[in-house]
């Protein structure tokens, strides 16, 4: 089983697709747990719904518990900030997948109109990460000394790519701000104007990735 794993990472860590989608789910994560985790932290109510509703009821019982309301705040920011940093980030989606596998069912249980999608796919990210990060995960799994498959390199992000995911992450969360009225509404449509910019420039990095594409670096261990 452990060298059918192996062999099965090694070969989707050598897809350039697949290690441009780890990147753009960790930024994605990231940005869904922020903003709401700065509300969280300041001691603020999660919604404006009346306590006549489930939903309402629930969210105005959890922020009436104070301490442990910003706890769950600060477990969000951590979280997302690790994802944001390229050594922390499986550590950061090592915590996320509780945290989400948690807001997944409060979703489903008081069902949330359209919600359920959005947390749905948030826990199919986190699983896809830990998946991706399988090699720094397998020890918790195996414990033989059976070496492991050769894992290819990462294809190198350009400073053109780079700068387009921190546009697009700083956009992201100016716009998402926004609508938990933490920054100006004004904002919002200069951030939009970032953002897409800053698509544009990961695109074109992208393309010229393809019109020179050579061969993905030699495996590292």
């Amino acid at each position: 089983m452990e060298s059918i794993l192996d062999r099965l990472h090694a070969g989707a860590r050598g897809f350039f697709a697949l290690q441009r989608l780890a990147i753009i789910s960790r930024l994605l994560l990231a940005l869904a747990f922020v903003p709401t985790a700065l509300i969280k932290v300041q001691g603020l109510p999660f919604t404006v719904m009346g306590t006549d509703t489930p939903i309402g009821y629930f969210f105005d019982a959890m922020h009436r518990t104070g301490g442990y309301w910003r706890f769950i705040g600060w477990a969000q920011l951590l979280t997302g900030l690790l994802l944001l940093i390229p050594r922390t980030a499986t550590l950061g989606a090592v915590l996320f997948l509780p945290i989400v596998l948690n807001i997944f069912v409060i979703t489903v249980a008081l069902d949330f109109k359209g919600t359920p999608y959005v947390t749905g796919l948030m826990l199919l990210a986190a699983v896809f990460l830990l998946c991706w990060d399988y090699d720094r995960l397998k020890g918790l799994l195996f414990r033989s000394a059976e070496p492991r498959v050769p894992v290819p390199a990462t294809v190198p992000v350009t400073r053109l790519e780079l700068g387009g995911y921190v546009l697009g992450t700083a956009a992201g969360l100016v716009v998402l701000s926004a609508q938990r009225s933490l920054v100006p509404a004004r904002l919002v449509l200069p951030a939009l104007a970032v953002g897409g910019v800053a698509a544009l420039l990961v695109l074109a990095a992208w393309l010229g990735r393809l019109l020179t594409r050579g061969r993905i670096p030699a495996a590292t261990t």
